[in-house]
């Protein structure tokens, strides 16, 4: 299947990250390679960027889109290890990192990853496939408390309790090993006069698919790895698609401009942690009406923008 993955907020990130022709920048989801190539573009053949993907296949999508540049270096990992990544690189600083932490049509769209309530495939959901920790394993060897903590933590379900209680129940009968299955599972837990609202097992699938890969958990370290290795004026731009990622960094951007940790009555700063960014818009940039319109994946997008000072 090809990947396929329209770029989302595509020319507000750009124009965020003030792009120098002979700048440095990371794309830390690389994906299909959209927002990159958008970069490149700026890019003098002294520029350069690295593109990060765990997904093998967006590394390949990518590599195949941005060809006709010389100056990528692509690396297969996760952006959480972007310090490992540029030190390995002998890279000390950069002008700009961007994150899109949205999942990609391709792998929404391709049954067999396990991501789509609406498709009948094996329980999955690994964003990198050599992982050892797929949906399959979660939805069967966690335990009830555990999994009712998922889904009302990450999925914010009022029928969390019913949904993990249902799955337990099912899974004492026999293994649960499809997304259909699951979503059967979900249906019966959830009474039908709350089923009006979207799919009902849209936020349970969503729950599973950050704990498989542990998307919230890793975003304060990788958020402040990247600030350290930017450049004074270089920007970090990162494109979220739920509340929970975006309240987690709103608070991480708010923590990096005022890190002052003193009581509010101290007459003065006794401990010596400066701000490290200033945001560039204090309220998220998000789609506009057309794009929201066009690509109906696009609407709960949200882009914050902070520059190293």
């Amino acid at each position: 299947m090809e990947f396929k993955h329209v770029s989302v907020l595509l020319e507000e990130t750009i124009d965020a990250l003030n792009v120098k022709e002979d700048g440095i920048y990371v794309d830390c989801t690389l994906g299909g390679g959209g927002h990159s190539y958008e970069i490149l573009k700026r890019l003098s053949p002294k520029g350069r960027l690295i593109g990060i993907d765990q997904d093998t296949a967006a590394l390949k999508a990518a590599g195949d889109r941005l060809k006709q540049f010389n100056n990528v270096t692509y690396v297969h990992n996760n952006f959480y290890n972007i310090d490992e990544i540029l030190q390995e690189l002998n890279i000390e600083k950069v002008d700009g990192i961007m994150m899109d932490l949205g999942v990609s049509s391709y792998q929404l769209d391709e049954a067999e990853r396990g991501f789509s309530y609406m498709k009948d495939a094996p329980l999955d959901m690994r964003m990198n496939r050599d992982s050892s920790t797929s949906a399959y394993d979660i939805v069967n060897f966690y335990s009830e408390e555990q999994i009712f903590k998922i889904i009302k933590e990450y999925g914010e379900d009022n029928f969390a309790k019913r949904i993990a209680k249902f799955i337990v129940q099912r899974r004492e009968k026999e293994t649960i090993k499809t997304t259909l299955e699951l979503v059967d599972i979900i249906r019966q837990a959830i009474p039908a006069r709350f089923q009006k609202d979207g799919h009902p097992a849209k936020r349970t699938f969503q729950a599973i698919r950050i704990e498989v890969n542990r998307e919230l958990q890793i975003l304060d370290k990788a958020v402040e790895d990247s600030v350290n290795r930017l450049n004074k004026g270089g920007r970090i731009a990162i494109i979220t698609f739920h509340s929970l990622e975006d309240r987690k960094i709103k608070v991480k951007f708010k923590q990096l401009e005022n890190p002052c940790t003193c009581p509010p009555d101290f007459p003065m700063c006794v401990c010596g942690k400066k701000p490290l960014v200033k945001l560039i818009s204090k309220k998220p940039i998000e789609p506009s009406i057309e794009e929201s319109e066009n690509n109906s994946r696009s609407k709960s997008a949200k882009l914050r923008v902070a520059e190293r000072i």
